[in-house]
């Protein structure tokens, strides 16, 4: 049996949104399988990673199927951060199936990828001023309309995981702590 020809996208999925769901279309009209590798996979409940390892994996799943394509020829995985840059994509390529490109926009990632010899393209990206985690996290906390960037089922997964109640009491909790020890 041959490998599966794959291509790797990699970020934090922080929440998986269209954009992200574009990246993942790009790179299977490109390889017969797509490696996603959920990024920072150890953090959670924080402002810029609300959501689990887990819960991300299953926006991911909820996406795709929902975008009718194969789930059988996508792959998630969570990769933590390690605290070690140069070893950290050795690590990665050690955790992952085995894939031909690394597809990232984030140009620290892609020296990383370059510097071990790892082929990387940049996926297309996709409405980028509206299709980011950070505006759509900064959309929820402020109660904007935040869930025409997601797809409905992955905005109902959010919603049913208290994933809207949980940004806003951890951006209250810092704001209380931040008050408590004396910042504006």
């Amino acid at each position: 049996m041959a490998i599966p020809k794959r291509g790797l996208l990699i970020g934090r999925f922080q929440p998986f949104h269209v954009g992200h769901m574009k990246a993942v279309e790009q790179v299977l009209s490109e390889y017969d399988e797509v490696v996603v590798a959920i990024g920072s996979s150890q953090y959670s409940f924080t402002p810029e990673n609300p959501f689990t390892a887990g819960e991300r994996v299953e926006m991911i799943r909820i996406g795709v199927k929902s975008s009718g394509r194969d789930l059988s020829r996508v792959i998630a995985i969570p990769v933590p951060d390690i605290g070690e840059h140069h070893l950290w994509m050795s690590r990665l390529v050690a955790t992952v199936p085995s894939f031909q490109t690394l597809y990232t926009n984030n140009p620290f990632v892609k020296l990383l990828a370059e510097n071990a010899g790892v082929k990387v393209r940049e996926p297309r990206l996709y409405e980028r001023e509206k299709l980011n985690g950070t505006e759509i996290r900064r959309l929820i906390l402020q109660g904007g309309p935040w869930e025409q960037f997601v797809q409905q089922e992955v905005a109902e997964y959010i919603k049913s995981i208290g994933g809207v109640e949980r940004i806003r009491v951890i951006h209250s909790q810092l704001k209380t702590s931040a008050l408590r020890e004396g910042y504006p």
